[in-house]
């Protein structure tokens, strides 16, 4: 790995997660101008109400409720299994998909619709350049 790689913060593990200079990690959604309806990455029209008149960046919640869940046990070499894959519904609006962590890969110990959090984390492995990537995760809340 070069020294330039070593030195470069994480970058971001996709367009829509935001890293700024002085401050935490979010996720940024598009809100349609038209209807309100929160989607993830770009957009030229909006999928719930078909507007073309465009959309605006929101700040997505660090805070979700589980949608639906899958454990996984054969993945792609390299990948530690068994894992959980979620999706999540955002407080406010938006609904993501990432690995809920922190509970065991275990049906007894995941429950539809349990609260959950937004956390962020460098990625485990790296590219090829030595680059570093943050992503998210979902893991239980308590309250």
């Amino acid at each position: 790995m070069t020294e330039a790689a070593q030195a470069r913060k994480p970058l971001p593990i996709r367009p829509f997660l935001k890293i700024p200079d002085d401050g935490e990690p979010h996720l940024e959604g598009q809100k349609c101008r038209s209807c309100g309806e929160i989607f993830l990455g770009e957009r030229i029209a909006c999928a719930k109400c078909g507007s073309r008149e465009g959309f605006e960046p929101v700040r997505l919640s660090n805070r979700g409720t589980l949608y639906v869940y899958s454990i996984v046990h054969r993945s792609f070499p390299g990948v530690e299994v068994p894992y959980v894959s979620a999706v999540v519904d955002l407080e406010g609006g938006g609904t993501l998909k990432g690995n809920l962590i922190d509970v065991e890969p275990d049906p007894d110990k995941i429950q539809m619709g349990m609260p959950v959090e937004v956390v962020f984390r460098v990625a485990p492995r790296k590219d090829a350049e030595g680059n570093e990537y943050l992503t998210w995760y979902f893991r239980p809340r308590s309250d």
